[in-house]
């Protein structure tokens, strides 16, 4: 890889740090379900500007997602994902109407509670998860990524509730996320984000973050489903208690 290509926000050490970082990230996310997106945007945020951060991120989530959901292809609920995806279009049209700055500890605070709603709380009505609940489901969440980039853990609650197979879980979800970032690269182009300065650590990023997925798909069949669907509730609730902590210190702030 030539580093000499990176933007000069980003020293080669830092990039090969966080690309490791890519490879444990998506290791965690093809194993467990969720958790690693959120993690890596932590960790991108403690080095790349913030202007690049949700641009940056949700393009190196978009390769690891497709990555995955290629991998897993065969366990896709393909009837919730030809709903899923009109909302998306949906979603990110109005998003890109109305590219305003808001609050960001609403958007956490909604996630959160919502998450936690769909972790331990009653479980939602079959109706939810017709094609009218899966398009508006998928029309709210990518609105709010395209602020946040932190609704990944709100649609793996909402799949998670549509499939008890762990693979079913985790492809679905995979997919799901796949054509969430995809619009985020016209979105942010026609914002004035300049992609070509990134372009050589994004596709390093989702280089690494393939390894890593293979790595995991491999630990997720030594889990059982009920296994996984527990581990899978905790990631979520650690990922909404966090969202809330930073929703609580940016209204504290």
């Amino acid at each position: 890889m030539d580093f000499t290509l990176l933007p000069d926000s980003l020293s080669p050490a830092l990039a090969g740090a966080l690309m490791l970082a890519s490879v444990v990230t998506s290791m965690i996310t093809a194993s467990l379900g969720a958790g690693g997106g959120l993690l890596l945007l932590v960790l991108m945020a403690l080095w790349i500007p913030p202007a690049a951060i949700i641009p940056v991120h949700g393009m190196v989530q978009l390769g690891s997602n497709a990555g995955r959901a290629t991998l897993t292809w065969r366990h896709t609920d393909w009837q919730a994902m030809a709903a899923f995806a009109p909302g998306v279009l949906v979603g990110a049209g109005i998003g890109a109407w109305l590219l305003v700055d808001l609050p960001e500890h609403l958007w956490q605070l909604t996630i959160a509670v919502f998450v936690l709603y769909l972790c331990w709380g009653p479980a939602l009505p079959k109706g939810a998860f017709g094609r009218t609940g899966i398009f508006v489901a998928s029309a709210i969440t990518t609105f709010a990524s395209l602020f946040v980039g932190a609704t990944g853990p709100l649609v793996a609650a909402f799949i998670k509730q549509m499939h008890e197979d762990r693979f079913k879980t985790v492809a679905t979800f995979a997919t799901a996320m796949s054509l969430q970032h995809a619009p985020k690269a016209l979105v942010f182009g026609l914002a004035g984000f300049v992609f070509h300065e990134w372009l050589v650590f994004i596709l390093g990023m989702i280089l690494f973050g393939f390894a890593g997925t293979w790595i995991g798909l491999h630990l997720l069949k030594n889990l059982q489903n009920r296994h996984f669907h527990r581990i899978f509730n905790i990631m979520l609730t650690l990922l909404a208690l966090r969202l809330l902590w930073q929703a609580g210190q940016s209204m504290s702030g």
